[in-house]
């Protein structure tokens, strides 16, 4: 099958489960709380703000290659049919075109740059914060 062909909001519905169970993991092993206090900090990690923000970030340093830049537009300006909540439609947009290179290089079994993305999600994060 050729992942590119996919739908890219189906590339990012699979890239949204894979970024949470990375930040997950993440906060998980760094803080050992209870769940409330887990669920509040993954939410700096995954909401659709701070993913819109964390692209923009990707994209003025240049960190992706040619072909994930063309699942991005592809994910970018995909016309969803559901109403984005707590966000206005571009960021949701942006947040969108992340998930959908992180769903791409999951579905590719491209294991370490997909390390490396969700990793450098995590450290511009962390910056933030």
């Amino acid at each position: 099958m050729n992942i590119k062909l996919l739908n890219p909001l189906t590339l990012a519905y699979m890239g949204d489960a894979v970024l949470d169970q990375h930040v997950r993991k993440y906060i998980v092993l760094k803080l050992r709380s209870k769940p409330n206090r887990l669920h509040q900090m993954s939410k700096l990690y995954v909401s659709a703000k701070s993913q819109a923000q964390t692209l923009e970030t990707l994209i003025e340093e240049p960190w992706f290659t040619e072909e994930e830049m063309d699942i991005l537009k592809r994910g970018r300006n995909a016309k969803s049919y559901t109403k984005a909540k707590n966000t206005d439609v571009q960021t949701y947009r942006k947040s969108s075109a992340l998930e959908a290179v992180i769903g791409f290089l999951y579905l590719e079994h491209r294991e370490e740059r997909l390390k490396v993305l969700l990793d450098k999600i995590i450290e511009i994060v962390n910056e933030r914060s």
